[in-house]
């Protein structure tokens, strides 16, 4: 278990969703098999196990500790692009759709959470935009037109309740929501299993076969699982190699906790209108102490390793808005996927009769995942569904072609970087606990210390598409800019949507290396 990862569990006091989960290791069968178990995969199942279908969730790794575990748990049905942008790209009506479908999925998780009797400690409250410095109130107004044109309640106010925005202009967003989010995944988890869902943990799949109208998912270690219908809902989906990874370009994000007196603030959301903005929310903590999580400082996965000065910048920024706030207790980070035309991709997976396929969250992942939940449900068991035209995700979205360029230029950057020099010029350079990209003669290395000396040697070369990997050096791993596949100092994959490990090199002698395929 990494960093991150123990960090974010001590938060959410030590939540283990599914312990017992054991890994596939034999053959099995499903009416529906379901890749990945953050909040899409486990709502998908928790919805269609309850219509009485048979369900297998596969994850790679535990139940429920990939990126829905690193979420700050804002759930709100208004647009973290701005509606203003959104309703220019995909018209009011797609606006309407927008708001309609969060708002839904906020609904859904309240009334989850009630009959399961989860205790995650859910609660409606206000939403909060405010006016960043340097922006005008003409903007602001602009965004409560848009808001108000696709049906959302909005309000007008000055005034936030931090130190020097006392008089910002800001927007009203009434009957928001948050809660504990992993103890509402546990909670889903065993309803779920409850329901009939057999969920397996450490099952990494390498493969989704449709043929002859049933599908075949195999695992890394040869185990199989056939179902009539597959459910892809691992972040980043493994079963299709370039169509949905060039609609949409991973970020990564990052947020710090800090103790704050109960009753400080109102608990709400809160959000400024900077890009990237902060965001700010409130979690129960013991005594009269709450804690205030603060989120912000996004850049394009791979193309920073600067944690330490973005953690800084946040702390700073909160601080001066509220004084009182006592230690720093956690920091991690997570990575978000920015779909070009601002909303996910959830549907049928372009090119497949029974591969369904939910991505793209950008930053609203609980909403975006519910509604997933919800939507290929209904397409599976009816054969249609609400709202499934405009997150289809072979849809093709014209005003979004400048945003395509713009994101897939990483990609360009990314295979230019392989005639650059080494950031190093030999492994001997490195330190215990260091990581970095070295040139040995035609090829590059990602190399990596750990902190007995032991030297770990892997290409640099993503096993998904051939970019260029980039050292993350806050959660010790290697990240690639183009997709945003992650991998562990020892080349296995951590997440999607690669499905191999980085090759590994041998060294042979100086200034000569061979390839092995790791594991």
């Amino acid at each position: 278990m990494n960093a991150l990862d123990e960090a974010t569990r001590s938060l959410w006091m030590n939540v283990a969703v599914a312990p017992d989960a054991p890994r596939l290791s034999k053959n099995d069968k499903a009416e529906v098999c379901i890749i990945g178990s953050g909040i899409a995969g486990l709502s998908t199942a928790y919805e269609l196990a309850g219509a009485g279908l048979d369900v297998v969730v596969l994850d790679r790794g535990a139940i429920a500790g990939g990126m829905s575990a690193r979420t700050s748990a804002h759930l709100t049905s208004m647009s973290d692009d701005t509606f203003k942008s959104l309703n220019r790209m995909r018209g009011v009506d797609g606006g309407k759709t927008f708001y309609q479908s969060h708002a839904a999925a906020i609904s859904r998780i309240e009334q989850i959470q009630a009959n399961e009797s989860i205790s995650c400690n859910f609660r409606r409250l206000n939403g909060y935009l405010f006016l960043a410095p340097n922006m005008t109130r003409q903007e602001l107004d602009e965004e409560y037109d848009a808001t108000r044109a696709v049906g959302m309640p909005v309000k007008k106010q000055n005034g936030v309740p931090f130190a020097g925005e006392e008089n910002s202009a800001a927007l009203v967003y009434p009957d928001q929501a948050t809660f504990h989010p992993l103890r509402y995944l546990k909670g889903i988890a065993d309803a779920a299993t409850k329901r009939g869902a057999r969920l397996y943990a450490n099952s990494a799949v390498v493969s989704v076969e449709e043929r002859d109208g049933a599908v075949a998912v195999i695992t890394e270690d040869g185990s199989r699982v056939s179902a009539a219908n597959v459910v892809v809902a691992s972040n980043a989906p493994v079963s299709n190699l370039f169509d949905l990874h060039s609609k949409q370009a991973p970020y990564r994000t990052y947020v710090m906790v800090m103790t704050i007196p109960r009753d400080t603030i109102e608990d709400a959301l809160y959000w400024d209108t900077l890009d990237p903005y902060h965001y700010v929310r409130l979690e129960r903590g013991p005594g009269n102490t709450d804690y205030l999580l603060v989120g912000g400082a996004d850049h394009k996965s791979g193309e920073a390793d600067d944690a330490g000065a973005r953690f800084d910048a946040l702390e700073a920024w909160m601080r001066a808005r509220l004084p009182d706030l006592g230690k720093v207790t956690h920091r991690w980070s997570g990575q978000v996927l920015d779909p070009i035309d601002l909303a996910a991709f959830s549907g049928r997976n372009p090119g497949n009769e029974h591969v369904f396929v939910h991505t793209g969250d950008s930053g609203q992942g609980l909403t975006h995942g519910v509604i997933g939940s919800l939507l290929i449900s209904r397409l599976i068991l009816t054969g249609k569904a609400d709202w499934e035209e405009f997150y289809a995700p072979g849809r093709k979205t014209v005003s979004a072609v400048k945003n395509f360029i713009a994101e897939n230029i990483a990609a360009v950057k990314s295979f230019a970087e392989y005639v650059a020099p080494g950031e190093l010029s030999s492994v001997d350079e490195l330190k215990p606990g260091q990581g970095a990209i070295i040139r040995e003669g035609l090829s590059k290395i990602a190399a990596y210390r750990d902190e007995n000396g032991k030297l770990h040697r892997r290409s640099a070369v993503c096993s998904h598409l051939g970019c260029h990997i980039h050292w993350n050096s806050f959660e010790t791993c290697w990240d690639c800019p183009c997709h945003g596949s992650q991998f562990s100092v020892d080349g296995a994959v951590l997440n999607a949507p690669a499905i191999h490990p980085l090759e590994e090199i041998e060294a042979k002698g100086k200034g000569d290396s061979k390839l092995r395929r790791a594991g």
